[in-house]
């Protein structure tokens, strides 16, 4: 039997969409910036990168403050547990219609395969992401007697974490997309983190009423 749950808060969603929206189009304008084709222009691609990423960074502040301040950031806690398990129905499980080997509940929203990954984004990949993109963006070729903010001796390493980063961030999008698709029907995820509801496995009492205090 299942239940219809409030599973993701309002503010948790926007940052979902807002942070989605925010890597496509960093995405999109920082491989303009390498060359790869034209759309707004060099200078105008530069300029709309560092406005995104700009807006990227204060997201993650927000997103940081409201993790700890709702207790959230603990749905990312890496563990073992079922991992083998997990790795076996994504790899060949969901294919055969296995059942999940991991029961979703609001306070365990995230399998262990997930946990893993989004700790790794979380600690690792958007925070290297970040650091080489502001020393990048406040590097300054020394010009006579100007103000330099960084004086680096070259930007190719920087520039090569950044893409690596990047390439990472991109990959993690584009994989998110298909496992949205393997939810009880096609669009549930989906619907889910557009509603905040979800159908879930209506055994548990005390999770419930903790949701409801919630609201």
């Amino acid at each position: 039997m299942t239940k219809k749950v409030y599973v993701y808060r309002s503010f948790e969603r926007f940052w979902h969409w807002l942070q989605a929206i925010l890597i496509i189009f960093l995405a999109f304008s920082g491989f303009e910036i390498h060359g790869l084709y034209k759309f707004f222009g060099f200078e105008e691609a530069v300029l709309y990168h560092n406005i995104a990423a700009y807006l990227f960074i204060i997201l993650i502040v927000f997103a940081i403050f409201w993790h700890f301040t709702t207790g959230e950031w603990r749905q990312y806690i890496p563990t073992y547990k079922n991992l083998s398990k997990q790795m076996q129905y994504y790899l060949w499980g969901m294919f055969k219609n296995e059942p999940h080997p991991t029961k979703k509940t609001v306070l365990r929203k995230l399998n262990p395969m997930q946990k893993l990954t989004y700790f790794g984004l979380k600690v690792l990949v958007i925070p290297v992401m970040v650091t080489s993109g502001l020393l990048y963006m406040l590097f300054r070729y020394p010009q006579g007697n100007e103000i330099q903010y960084l004086n680096i001796a070259s930007l190719e390493i920087i520039a090569l974490v950044h893409t690596i980063a990047a390439f990472f961030l991109i990959s993690f999008v584009i994989v998110h997309l298909y496992l949205i698709t393997t939810g009880e029907t096609l669009t549930s995820n989906l619907k889910a983190m557009l509603t905040g509801y979800e159908e879930l496995e209506d055994d548990d009492e005390s999770e419930t009423k903790k949701l409801e205090e919630n609201k």
